[in-house]
């Protein structure tokens, strides 16, 4: 069940992250860098640096869960921020722009 709605506080991080971490990586993320804590119900939003992967870290009922979106074409087009901040706290209307907003990128053909 999707349990994110417009209640919620939602921080994007702004670095490029390897969409190969895992539960515990993104909550190191949260904890150390972002320095918010997990457990406190925030939604954490973090991308590739291609812009065409978007992981979202929530702790729910059950306990964490991570929300992946993969891009086949096209790339999300985030907010402007100061890349010197640690997060970057979003309304729930930017991360529903930011998911609905993708860029389609031209496709170059190449000579074989």
């Amino acid at each position: 069940m999707f349990h994110l709605h417009n209640k919620l506080q939602y921080y994007l991080y702004p670095a490029p992250v390897d969409m190969r971490k895992s539960f515990y990586t993104l909550s190191g993320i949260v904890t150390s860098i972002m320095k918010r804590n997990v457990q406190h119900g925030e939604v954490f939003i973090f991308v590739n640096r291609n812009l065409t992967i978007m992981k979202i870290l929530h702790l729910e009922y059950g306990g964490l869960v991570i929300y992946h979106k993969k891009l086949e074409n096209g790339s999300f087009k985030l907010p402007t921020f100061d890349e010197n901040v640690p997060s970057l706290e979003v309304s729930w209307q930017d991360l529903m722009n930011i998911v609905s907003a993708v860029k389609i990128k031209k496709r170059r053909l190449k000579k074989r």
